[in-house]
């Protein structure tokens, strides 16, 4: 037998009346819930341009070049501790970028030991630059690198030992490898092997933006690339020619030439092709040069070590917006902008691409279009890093490179940077080593007008004088003497506009027509 509920409307009804209440309970908790929705903290590291709630939206506030460089490049930062799976992988942007976890190795063979330490930190620098993982880093005192594995045999069997036990896949040497040390090093260790200066292309490969630096990147590449041509067993050394040739054949010069002379004939008409491709551009820069050399427009570069800060030197200087970054090498492509004296004198200012230690010199050749701007300066503001712990060694590693593009005998500036973070003791020696500098801060404005007034008493001065009277419908000349001239006194007279001053030679012919 089955029992039905006895079914009636007011049973139903008083039944409903709690329904409000659960209604408003609901609405408590999800506002319980909001509460603790407004506290919550991201687990993301706050980096600049990746659109956090701190950071102003791009699209309410206008961003300069730079920021959105920036912001651009971090859309595809590799950052460690994002593990979705059971290795270290990266997921961003639907990419997946793997980090290669290195063991630094170096040869001390002269100076001290802080300056060994200091090396191995630039260089663990410039390893998580181009995005890898620094696990371990040893160095060793020798009088030479072993010329078969830059370490020894000895050596070398203890770094497999670390290589294996903490899971590295890549070793980065701190000096520039032969090709028979990097064959033998690899051979043993098992693992990929590089040197300081495929490190620091790699960071300029990422950074390059403008054709012209790419170009310039590629060209380095190639030219280092194509002394240490290898492949696995014999891939390199087949013959080609004939029907065998497997597609080598029409190619290549004829029956007996191997892939890997192929593939080196291949590397010198790119680089052929690219340099003349530089040649072009730097036609370019050279008409920009001359035609500010013409009109008497001084020029100052800005150049110094890299991540001194440079490009946010020229920002204080001038506005100028450029990309910002505490990384080496952040910025590659020089940027130009002009700018006038206090007494309204205009003058260009030009940042430039950083040096280091060892620069590699595929880069400088590569780079010489780059570089002549430094070359070709009036002037030189040359910034060092005042809390870097080795600031005597970047002035003299960045002298190197200024005496190997004759760029010597320019004047020059010493602008000692990040006076916030730097040891008081180590800027009063920088100051009695070098006379002729400023302590400034890029970052809190420290000092820039002192920069200013040093960079306007040394740029070069007309050197004719003059004094005329010119009539008020000449605005035009006054304009000129404004901005190309050094104005002494300037009197508004019945007659005309009395000046005098110094001018160079061709503006002088202009005035000779109105002289007193």
């Amino acid at each position: 037998m089955t029992n039905h509920k006895h079914f009636t409307l007011a049973d139903e009804l008083a039944a409903t009346r709690t329904w409000d209440d659960d209604a408003d309970l609901a609405d408590a908790l999800d506002d319980d819930a909001e509460e603790e929705t407004d506290d919550f903290v991201s687990g993301y590291a706050d980096v600049p341009g990746a659109g956090y709630a701190d950071e102003p939206d791009p699209e309410l506030d206008e961003a300069t070049t730079g920021e959105m460089d920036l912001a651009e490049r971090y859309a595809l930062k590799r950052a460690a501790g994002l593990r979705t799976e059971l290795e270290d992988i990266t997921e961003v942007e639907y990419r997946q970028l793997r980090l290669e976890k290195v063991v630094l190795v170096g040869v001390w063979t002269e100076g001290t030991v802080a300056d060994a330490e200091n090396s191995m930190a630039e260089l663990a620098a410039l390893a998580e630059t181009a995005g890898s993982e620094v696990l371990e880093a040893v160095y060793q005192r020798r009088q030479r690198p072993d010329p078969a594995t830059y370490i020894g045999r000895g050596k070398v069997e203890g770094l497999a030992e670390i290589v294996k036990a903490t899971g590295a896949d890549t070793v980065i040497c701190d000096g520039e490898l032969a090709p028979s040390q990097l064959r033998n090093l690899e051979d043993r260790l098992k693992v990929k092997v590089v040197d300081r200066t495929a490190l620091i292309l790699d960071i300029f490969a990422q950074h390059a933006k403008s054709k012209e630096g790419q170009a310039q990147v590629e060209l380095a590449q190639l030219s280092y690339m194509k002394q240490r041509l290898r492949g696995w067993g014999g891939n390199l050394s087949r013959q080609a020619g004939g029907r065998v040739a497997g597609g080598e054949g029409i190619g290549g010069r004829g029956p007996g030439e191997t892939k890997i002379e192929t593939d080196r004939r291949r590397i010198n008409d790119r680089i052929a092709k690219l340099r003349r491709e530089l040649k072009g551009m730097s036609k370019v820069r050279e008409t920009k040069r001359s035609k500010r050399r013409g009109n008497k427009v001084p020029s100052v570069a800005i150049a110094g070590y890299t991540n001194a800060g440079k490009s946010s030197l020229i920002n204080r200087l001038t506005d100028a917006g450029v990309l910002v970054e505490d990384a080496l090498f952040a910025t590659l492509d020089p940027t130009t902008r002009r700018t006038t004296t206090s007494d309204g004198r205009v003058y260009t200012m030009s940042d430039t691409v950083g040096f280091v230690r060892h620069l590699p010199h595929q880069l400088v050749e590569a780079f010489r279009s780059t570089l002549e701007e430094v070359g070709e300066a009036d002037l030189i503001l040359h910034v060092v890093d005042g809390s870097h712990p080795d600031p005597e060694g970047q002035l003299a590693a960045v002298r190197e490179v200024f005496a190997e593009i004759e760029a010597d005998r320019i004047p020059e500036i010493v602008v000692i940077n990040k006076a916030d973070a730097a040891d008081p003791l180590t800027l009063a020696r920088l100051r009695q080593r070098e006379p002729h500098s400023v302590v400034v801060s890029a970052r809190t404005g420290e000092g820039i007008p002192e920069v200013l007034e040093l960079v306007e008493a040394e740029l070069p001065r007309p050197d004719i004088e003059f004094e005329v009277l010119l009539p008020y419908d000449r605005g035009d000349l006054l304009n000129k003497l404004h901005q190309q001239g050094e104005i002494v006194t300037l009197e508004h007279t019945g007659d005309g506009t009395r000046v005098s001053g110094r001018v160079n030679e061709d503006l002088a012919g202009e005035l000779r027509a109105y002289a007193v």
